[in-house]
């Protein structure tokens, strides 16, 4: 079972496995901890990672890239459409109303929904996973941001499905932060709880977390958040602010250009890690645009006072998270700021005046996350045994159900109302389950729905069918519903029970029979201290106990039929006992935006085509490499070791044949199928393997013959030894042996002869190959011989032992004749039993 963490940021991804000494955070085919979040389409194969990012200036408009600001978003929400302003590849609306990316592949026009080219970029992270762990990796834990909504949760999954991963945890980033913080700690107290302010700015958002540590145990106490301020949006001031110099100053519109526009953000990007550490810093671009060279600089003052807009937003989350948690600044005891936006001087000046304390930076601001959902998925896993420590996780939003019902008041007028109830409040443990119970005549649906939809575009989740039933007993019949917050933080339905009553004769006793009046079905709920929470007529919900999943037991009455125990004084009677019969009802999800499951199945062979695509084009790239290894070496090696081995004649067709290949290379064979390239390398091959052979056995045949005269004087010395170790070997055995090496030394003189007189360039005679075979039937005709093992030595028979005399015993009895003395008793003393018996 595989332990892998995935840190899926909106610029780069890390990937950390567990080990049995730890957490690892692997490194790519480019030896980096960190890999570009780029997928770049080309006209043969797709680029995926470091490779897309070293095509991107390339292939601009092919280059997908902040895949996660796209993932289950509609393609009319606010934040996309800015955030589409800024990217060098088309987005268009789709028929369901999200975006549809535009790009180029194998020659052709394609679009790709975010949730493809996200499960691609999981692709990538799998198989670096793979690589290092020389194992199959299907289990993981991957970090999503805390704001995601279920849409962008489900779309997470679907990408996970489409690159075959079966994430065992969607995991908050700044859970996974606060888990790798606190399971380490040793110094926490079982009652004391110590908090903590875990600031997350990362390329594209802030997010915030407070949580409370104690012993073995971590606790959420509130989330708060900014989707649009992240070390991204300081480098859209500087990109826009430089743009409008250089339209100034040179005349030329970057913002125009989409390669200009790469180069210029990646240039700012850098300046601004400079200014991090320095008071100003240069910029310098060679012909950025229309082969102009531009130069500029800025204080980080004046960087400061761009980002003014910003900055004041950072306050903000702060504030909210203190709220929301019910504390002060002073009851925060620690400040940890990761991300990789957080290293702007002026964001740690603002949380030292907000918290009063100096940020702390203990933890590695790129790889915290991916290393707690690393051991996130170490607790999940019977692979590891991880140190006892609880995460109690909170919802970000609250959930509310709402339905078609009767008011109180308007039972009899024949109108239903639209009901809804706050099923999963903002705060609530994840997971949880929820049931609700309802009383319907026929089919109904319910609505999930977000409780406090500010900030969120779309408020509406999903919608479930409860039905079709029908009730035999009553026209209203009671319906208990489950609703489940999974562990990813997705809402669903998960079961719909219709429950009747059924009244049968059991025998019971008076006294058990006076108990069993008491207990009603139609009574309140074993748990009578969860009133309901809103007023409605014909819903009660509560919290799900064990019982729920009891079969037969419903609100405290079981229906197993178990009679009870009479004794004989008791008096049987029959009296009437209720039985709840539960009868399962079919519910039909819908979720707004979600892919059906038959579109994640086209998704997933789509993906296995391309990623086929991908393999054959990188084998043919080393075909083809390997065509042009072979002239090159092969040619040099002519001129040098080879050349006493091949005539001149030989070796001038031999030059020509690989000129000409190389020259083909270049030209009509630079774009060629791999099986072109392997016929290329057999032609050259046959030519040279010759060349090749002779010079492999020129250099191996002295060592293969002293070899082979080794085993045939130490046989011969054996064989001629006058050591006492061979006397029990049989003479005409010995000079058996003696002839096996006297023929073998004639083969070989012979052969010796033969090869010493040909030249180098000429074929050999004497192969090693033979000379090992020969070797090795000497030795297989020699060895049992010599190592025949001596015969064992006559075993003496032991000598009979003397018959005792016959006669009697010193009392006078007579023995019998060979009878054997008996064994005298091996005690020291035997214990004296008289009534003298003194003691020591």
């Amino acid at each position: 079972m595989s332990v892998v963490g995935l840190d899926f940021g909106n610029q780069s991804c890390i990937v950390a496995v567990a080990r049995q000494r730890g957490i690892d955070v692997v490194l790519n085919d480019e030896s980096t901890r960190e890999t570009p979040a780029i997928v770049c389409f080309g006209d043969k194969q797709r680029f995926i990672g470091t490779a897309g990012a070293a095509t991107t200036m390339m292939n601009p408009k092919n280059s997908i890239s902040q895949m996660k600001r796209l993932i289950g978003k509609q393609f009319s929400d606010p934040g996309l459409q800015r955030d589409i302003k800024s990217l060098p590849f088309h987005v268009t609306e789709g028929p369901d109303g999200y975006p549809l990316i535009h790009a180029r592949y194998l020659g052709e026009a394609k679009t790709f929904t975010p949730t493809q080219v996200f499960g691609m970029m999981l692709s990538n992270l799998k198989e670096i996973a793979e690589k290092n762990l020389n194992a199959a990796v299907v289990d993981c834990c991957i970090g999503i941001p805390v704001y995601f909504t279920d849409l962008e949760r489900r779309a997470v999954l679907d990408a996970a499905t489409i690159a075959g991963l079966r994430p065992l945890h969607l995991i908050h980033e700044t859970t996974a932060t606060a888990l790798a913080y606190g399971i380490y700690k040793t110094d926490l107290h079982e009652t004391d709880q110590l908090n903590v302010a875990f600031v997350d700015i990362g390329h594209s958002s802030m997010q915030v977390c407070i949580a409370g540590f104690k012993k073995g145990q971590l606790k959420i106490l509130a989330h708060s958040y900014d989707r649009s301020l992240g070390g991204r949006d300081f480098d859209e001031v500087l990109f826009h602010y430089f743009a409008a110099k250089f339209k100034d100053e040179y005349k030329i519109d970057v913002s125009q250009n989409a390669r200009a526009s790469l180069r210029l953000r990646a240039a700012v990007e850098k300046l601004k890690k400079v200014l991090s550490a320095n008071p100003e810093a240069p910029l310098n671009i060679e012909c950025l645009m229309d082969e102009k060279d531009v130069r500029s600089f800025i204080k980080r003052d004046d960087f400061e006072q761009l980002s003014l807009p910003i900055l004041e937003r950072v306050k903000g989350p702060l504030e909210k998270a203190l709220a929301e948690a019910g504390l002060t600044v002073e009851d925060v005891h620690m400040v940890e700021i990761v991300g990789s936006g957080s290293r702007v001087p002026a964001i740690n000046k603002i949380l030292t005046e907000f918290f009063r304390k100096e940020p702390r930076r203990t933890m590695n601001a790129s790889e915290c996350v991916a290393r707690g959902c690393a051991l996130q998925c170490a607790i999940l896993s019977p692979t590891f045994r991880v140190r006892e420590f609880q995460v109690n996780e909170s919802l970000p939003f609250s959930i509310s159900l709402s339905w078609k019902g009767s008011a109180p008041d308007a039972q009899n007028s024949g109108s239903d109302n639209q009901l809804s109830t706050v099923v999963f409040p903002k705060g609530n443990p994840i997971p949880s389950i929820k049931a609700l119970t309802f009383y319907r005549s026929g089919t109904f649906s319910l609505d999930v729905h977000y409780g406090d939809a500010s900030g969120l575009q779309a408020s509406k989740i999903s919608t479930y069918t409860i039905g079709p039933f029908q009730s035999t007993k009553s026209e209203r019949a009671k319906v208990k519903v489950k609703v489940r917050l999974n562990l990813h933080g997705i809402v669903s339905v998960d079961l719909a029970t219709m429950l009747e009553e059924e009244e049968i004769e059991v025998p019971v006793s008076k006294e058990s029979a006076a108990e069993n009046t008491k207990m009603d079905t139609d009574g309140a709920p074993t748990n009578a201290a969860v009133p309901p929470t809103f007023n409605d007529s014909d819903v009660n919900m509560q919290d799900a106990k064990a019982s729920d999943d009891t079969p037969g037991v419903e609100n405290g009455t079981s229906d197993s039929g178990d009679k009870p125990v009479q004794t004989d004084s008791d008096t049987k009677v029959q009296a009437p006992k209720k039985k709840v019969k539960k009868t399962n009802i079919p519910v039909a999800e819908l979720v707004y935006g979600a892919l059906v499951p038959a579109d994640v199945q086209k998704a997933v062979e789509k993906e296995f085509e391309m990623a086929l695509q991908d393999r054959v084009m990188e084998e043919t790239k080393d075909k083809k490499n390997a065509v042009e290894a072979y002239v090159y070496d092969m040619r040099n090696k002519l001129n040098d070791k080879y050349e006493e081995f091949v005539t001149a004649p030989e070796k001038e067709v031999f030059s020509a044949k690989l000129q000409e290949v190389e020259d083909w290379l270049y030209e009509d064979g630079e774009d060629e199928t791999k099986g072109v390239y392997v016929a290329k390398l057999e032609e050259l091959k046959r030519q040279g393997d010759p060349v090749e052979e002779r010079y492999k056995e020129y250099t191996e045949r002295g060592t293969v013959i002293d070899q082979f005269i080794y085993c045939i004087n130490s046989y011969r010395e054996a064989a001629l030894s006058t050591d006492t170790k061979f006397d029990h070997i049989d003479i005409n055995e010995k000079q058996k042996v003696l002839s096996e090496c006297v023929e073998a030394e004639n083969w070989l003189r012979e052969k010796k002869q033969q090869q010493d007189s040909l030249p180098k360039y000429a074929n050999p005679v004497l192969l090693s190959a033979d000379i090992r075979k020969k070797a090795e039937a000497v030795d297989r005709f020699s060895k049992p011989i010599m190592t025949k093992p001596k015969p064992a030595k006559p075993v003496t028979p032991p000598t009979p032992a003397t018959p005792p005399p016959q006669g009697g015993d010193a009392n006078g009895n007579a023995g019998a004749a060979g009878s054997e003395v008996p064994p005298q008793s091996t005690e020291p003393m035997e214990t004296d039993k008289s009534e003298n018996a003194g003691s020591v």
